[in-house]
């Protein structure tokens, strides 16, 4: 028997690809650690286990990390309303290096000197697991398989990954039961190439799997009341049936139940990837989208207006930095310090309508408001003069008169 290469922790999924990486990782002579991640997706994890044996993992590990999910990577990001590209809430970019982190445990609990993956060499996730784990042990090795010339032009595609499979003894379905790639977490689920390669095609009958269609969900909405402190949720109670849930896994989880069942949380884009390229990719973030909505308002009425400006000049910098990969980095992490903080006095509560698809905002309320209802008034003066409003303006106008000045100045001598 040949000597072995040394220790991998491979991040494992159950799929085609990974369990071809698996073998083939073996037959190059390495001993595999599998590592899968419970992150709240529908999975047979002891289904995933014994596979991950039958093939010839020399141990398995099945983590469950969904409270940490929620609470160190998704709570941050409905603190920052984080979206990238104005319309993706990062389901699977802060799942990566929550994922990452804990195979870095792994790795070094084991003495694993190697870790490995199954991203591809196009895409964002080969980024965002290894500059984690680069972050985390500087002087780990990495195994990319889909960026080794051995493996990408031994399988260049589905069918050669199937006929490995067959000739390996890798169980797999006989054809492949949707005609394109799914990733799954509590969160959100994306759905990408195969069809939807081609940016016209339509989403296909029966592609949705965490939202239920606008058109036949519930003609009457659920009444939500979200309770916030410090910018995270704390309570969600529905007005309805009072049902209460204050966990943040229980709440995330419950919120992801009304909002698929509205509908909630669909979008379909075409993206920048880091690495250079568009993609196209459809997205469900059911709870992560009710959150945003909620937060947006509770730290509206909260926020002065110049504090919230800075904050979102940051929240933009954040989502980038998140979907880039770089969670782990210093400048990440000082914008988090930074939104932390700004999150001081967001408390309070907000009640919204959830029906056909979309989020309703109807009313809030906050110890820490900075709404002064007397002050804003039509029918009462308050502590405010408006004949002050005369100055405020003047001043305000004198750029815009100097500016027209001299354009009207740069016509007549063009003329």
């Amino acid at each position: 028997m040949s000597e072995s290469k040394g220790t991998v922790v491979l991040a494992y999924s159950g799929g085609l690809d990974t369990s071809c990486i698996l073998v083939w990782l073996k037959e190059q002579g390495y001993e595999v650690i599998a590592y899968l991640a419970n992150i709240g997706q529908d999975e047979d994890f002891e289904k995933a286990r014994q596979k991950a044996v039958s093939l010839g993992a020399k141990k398995v590990y099945i983590e469950d990390i969904s409270r940490e999910f929620v609470e160190e990577f998704i709570w941050p990001a409905v603190q920052a309303n984080a979206v990238y590209e104005d319309r993706y809430l990062l389901g699977t970019s802060l799942a990566r290096p929550c994922i990452a982190r804990k195979q870095m445990e792994i790795a070094q609990k084991e003495g694993a000197q190697y870790v490995s993956h199954g991203a591809t060499g196009k895409g964002n996730d080969q980024i965002r697991f290894e500059l984690t784990y680069y972050a985390l042990c500087p002087q780990i090795e990495i195994i990319a398989p889909w960026r080794m010339p051995e493996f990408y032009t031994r399988f260049r595609g589905r069918g050669d990954l199937m006929e490995y499979a067959k000739n390996n003894g890798i169980p797999v379905p006989v054809t492949p039961s949707k005609p394109w790639s799914m990733d799954e977490n509590l969160m959100h689920i994306s759905y990408e190439a195969g069809i939807l390669e081609n940016p016209k095609n339509q989403a296909p009958p029966g592609l949705y799997t965490k939202t239920r269609d606008p058109a036949v969900s519930p003609d009457t909405p659920d009444i939500l009341e979200i309770e916030f402190k410090k910018g995270v949720p704390i309570r969600v109670t529905n007005m309805k049936d009072a049902t209460t849930c204050h966990s943040p896994l229980k709440l995330f989880v419950y919120l992801n139940e009304i909002a698929g069942k509205h509908g909630v949380g669909r979008i379909d884009i075409v993206e920048n990837r880091f690495i250079g390229m568009k993609s196209r990719g459809i997205y469900e973030t059911p709870a992560g989208t009710i959150l945003h909505h909620a937060h947006l308002d509770i730290e509206a009425f909260t926020m002065d207006r110049e504090v919230r400006k800075v904050k979102q000049g940051l929240a933009l910098k954040f989502a980038e930095l998140v979907y880039n990969g770089f969670w782990f980095s210093p400048e990440c992490e000082y914008i988090r310090r930074c939104i932390d903080q700004s999150q001081e006095h967001v408390e309070g509560k907000v009640q919204v309508s959830v029906l056909k698809g979309q989020v309703y905002i109807l009313g809030r309320e906050s110890s820490h408001s900075l709404y002064n209802e007397e002050l804003v008034s039509m029918d009462v003066q308050g502590n405010y003069k408006p004949s002050d409003a005369t100055g405020f303006i003047n001043i305000n106008s004198l750029r815009l008169k100097e500016y027209h000045r001299l354009q009207r100045k740069v016509n007549w001598m063009q003329n």
